[in-house]
């Protein structure tokens, strides 16, 4: 692209060239998807907390972020400093709430970009500053989550600007700044691109298709808030998300000596439609920037004190992020062929037996209280996933009619499909799988070409499954087997247990078997 003055475009056409231009960067395809399918996940009533989870799991960097934030000193009424695993995270602060903070780490991980890094930082911590202040804003009712993001995607199509159309998104600062008050951001934007940020946000949110009632929220107050508060569905949502905006505009916009008298004036113009008294909006903004400040401990986004962005980190307070033991992984996690992203500065990776100790501690924990059978299970099969790479685990239980072990949910690469093969008979099979889980024999098979074991294989594996390398635990209540933990890896001789791996491994079994006698 030119460096030099950019032609207007006609807005139809900046939209699908910026669609067109995104499609064709490589990242991406894995932002759109990322989004996309945990929004779906998490709006999906048929879809589980293990749904969610798993993907998650399937972004490693993502996954080792997601687990510091959620034990920062902000969620410690959560548990902060003690989640070992993504499930345990999303059963203790919500499928929205870890919705929102994935999706809030999701477009950190994938828009990054050095030639124009600080005005990105910039716009991902504005666009963070006022999610986290529509939460707060909110914190009384019900909607928190929906305002956070309503507030979020209300900077998409400035975010997505200035990632893919950097000039033209300049050009769109200069004009403000020279226009001294008289042009806003959206009469420049509509110079520039054809169209204002806000109906270029919402063209890529459709795309997207994201829900209509979070398209409704992204839309801003051009000539301000209503003198009155509306009765329309979903109307104070959206209030609230573009206070919390214009609150962070306000910020960015004014220095230390003259912001809180700038702020005051805009808590004011809104204080009678939301029916809120200007020093609680004041409060909740305060509040939202020491929130900031413990992202950004685990974003790491560079915001100098004299800076616009320092701006809206300097009331953030100086909390310690409590590390929790996460694994860094190389390999490739997704069901859909993405590699999960490497962190831009990886810690050395702790050993699996610190990992495995973690999560049978973090189970420990959930199993004191009124747990969920399934939620426990889940925290089981993903503290194995993380600890020793796996490729995929799966779970299986008896079927008391056909008194075959089934497949019943799975976690990592394709494991919601390969589920679906697992039939063990326990009566009259001779195969390999039906004679360990029989004899409650842990075994572990290195090399299943080997002509000897891939005899005894059954069929159904050979044909929907057949990895190279593998690991079988069955569980057994009162002498019975009833249940089987299935775990692979595509190389063989991939998997490598010392005598305490194995043992850690067996401990997490038995708390399976714990877990079921204790759900009745």
């Amino acid at each position: 692209m030119s460096t030099g003055p950019a032609a207007p475009m006609v807005g139809a056409g900046t939209l699908e060239f910026l669609l067109r231009r995104m499609r064709n960067r490589s990242d991406f395809p894995a932002l759109s998807g990322a989004v996309t399918r945990i929004q779906r996940v998490a709006n999906s009533e048929n879809e589980s907390l293990g749904s969610l989870s798993n993907e998650i799991l399937k972004d490693v960097a993502l996954t080792q972020k997601l687990l510091r934030l959620v034990n920062t000193a902000n969620y410690g009424h959560a548990g902060g400093g003690s989640i070992a695993t993504v499930s345990r995270a999303v059963a203790l602060v919500g499928f929205a709430g870890i919705r929102n903070l994935a999706l809030s780490l999701v477009f950190l991980e994938h828009m990054q970009d050095k030639a124009h890094a600080a005005e990105l930082q910039e716009e991902f911590l504005r666009a963070l500053l006022a999610a986290s202040a529509a939460a707060e804003l909110c914190a009384a009712g019900r909607h928190g989550e929906e305002a956070f993001l309503g507030a979020m995607f209300q900077n998409l199509g400035r975010m997505l600007a200035q990632f893919y159309l950097a000039d033209e998104a300049h050009q769109v600062r200069q004009r403000v700044e020279a226009g001294q008050g008289v042009l806003n951001e959206a009469a420049a934007s509509i110079q520039v691109l054809g169209l204002s940020y806000e109906e270029l946000g919402l063209g890529v949110a459709a795309s997207w298709g994201l829900p209509t009632s979070l398209q409704r929220c992204m839309r801003t107050c051009p000539d301000g808030p209503p003198k009155w508060p509306s009765e329309q569905p979903g109307e104070r949502t959206r209030l609230i998300a573009c206070l919390a905006n214009d609150m962070a505009d306000t910020l960015l916009a004014h220095g230390a000596d003259d912001a809180q008298a700038a702020l005051r004036v805009v808590a004011e113009r809104y204080a009678r439609a939301l029916d809120l008294k200007p020093p609680d909006m004041l409060d909740a903004l305060s509040r939202a920037q020491q929130t900031l400040g413990q992202f950004n401990q685990v974003m790491k986004v560079p915001a100098a004190p004299g800076s616009r962005a320092g701006r809206l980190l300097r009331a953030a307070g100086d909390t310690d992020v409590i590390e929790c033991d996460v694994v860094e992984a190389d390999a490739v996690l997704s069901a859909n062929g993405l590699q999960a992203t490497p962190p831009v500065s990886p810690a050395p990776a702790p050993q699996a037996a610190d990992v495995l100790a973690a999560g049978i501690q973090d189970i420990t924990n959930t199993m004191v209280e009124s747990f969920r059978l399934n939620q426990v299970l889940h925290m089981i099969l993903e503290t194995m996933l993380k600890a020793i790479a796996f490729r995929r685990i799966v779970f299986c239980l008896r079927d008391a009619k056909t008194d075959t072990l089934t497949g019943r949910f799975g976690l990592g690469e394709d494991a919601a499909t390969v589920a679906t093969a697992f039939k063990v008979p326990l009566k009259g099979g001779t195969d390999l799988f039906s004679a360990v889980c029989l004899k409650a024999a842990d075994t572990l098979i290195s090399d299943a070409n080997v002509p000897h074991i891939a005899a005894r294989l059954p069929a159904w594996y050979r044909q929907a499954v057949n990895a190279p390398a593998f690991l079988l635990l069955p569980l057994q209540l009162k002498g019975a087997p009833f249940a089987l933990i299935y775990a692979d890896k595509a190389q063989p001789g991939g998997i490598e247990l010392g005598e305490k791996e194995l043992s850690l491994l067996r401990t997490l079994r038995n708390q399976a078997v714990m877990a079921f006698r204790q759900a009745g």
